[in-house]
């Protein structure tokens, strides 16, 4: 068994990441996630984490890119460092919500709405978890529309049951195979933790 601890920006990504270490094929053992409220939470601590990580502690880092350059580019701002082999730094092009458009059957049975409403190519929408929302809006299943979108006149940015109706799809119905396929992003991710070879007894 391979020890990992994990570190994300919210609860969704963490049941992403969570499902792919999973499906990966790899012995992991899950240990502590650290997850304490969007990005700045990672930023901040990321040098900590490669520095855990040199000491023989292997992490697992997820970020959203947002609106960053790239990928290569927010990695080189944020560390410090390069990042110590025991740390494997990913990032989903542009937020998570797009590895779970790239399932583009399973997402479209989901929400109960034609395929083809589902943008193409994901990695290059400017907004995925809005592009999700106004999907949400087309959704047959009224359970599904009050759970993920906010209620009118609400402040909130996303529905009250966001995390929960979506985490639902991500342990029962999410394709990774057919994910991969059209998201370079989660393949490299994918690729990444079959392929991750941590030393954890530095």
């Amino acid at each position: 068994m391979i020890p990992i601890n994990l570190a994300v920006e919210d609860e969704l990504s963490e049941m992403v990441l969570r499902r792919l270490i999973t499906e990966s094929g790899r012995e992991y053992c899950p240990g502590k996630c650290h997850r304490r409220g969007g990005f700045g939470y990672l930023k901040n601590r990321i040098n900590a984490f490669n520095g855990a990580a040199k000491k023989g502690i292997p992490f697992i880092v997820l970020t959203d890119l947002d609106q960053a350059e790239c990928a290569p580019s927010l990695i080189h701002k944020w560390l410090k460092q390069p990042p110590h082999p025991n740390l494997m730094f990913r990032v989903a092009v542009r937020e998570v919500e797009a590895w779970l458009l790239a399932s583009r059957v399973q997402f479209a049975k989901f929400l109960g709405i034609s395929e083809n409403a589902i943008p193409h190519p994901v990695d290059q929408l400017r907004d995925p978890k809005q592009t999700l929302l106004q999907l949400a809006k087309k959704s047959r299943k009224r359970r599904l529309r009050e759970a993920i979108i906010p209620a009118e006149n609400s402040t909130a940015t996303i529905g009250p049951d966001y995390n929960g109706a979506l985490g639902e799809f991500v342990r029962t119905t999410w394709d990774i195979a057919e994910a991969r396929i059209h998201s370079e992003s989660l393949r490299r991710t994918v690729l990444a933790l079959q392929h991750f070879q941590p030393d954890w007894k530095a």
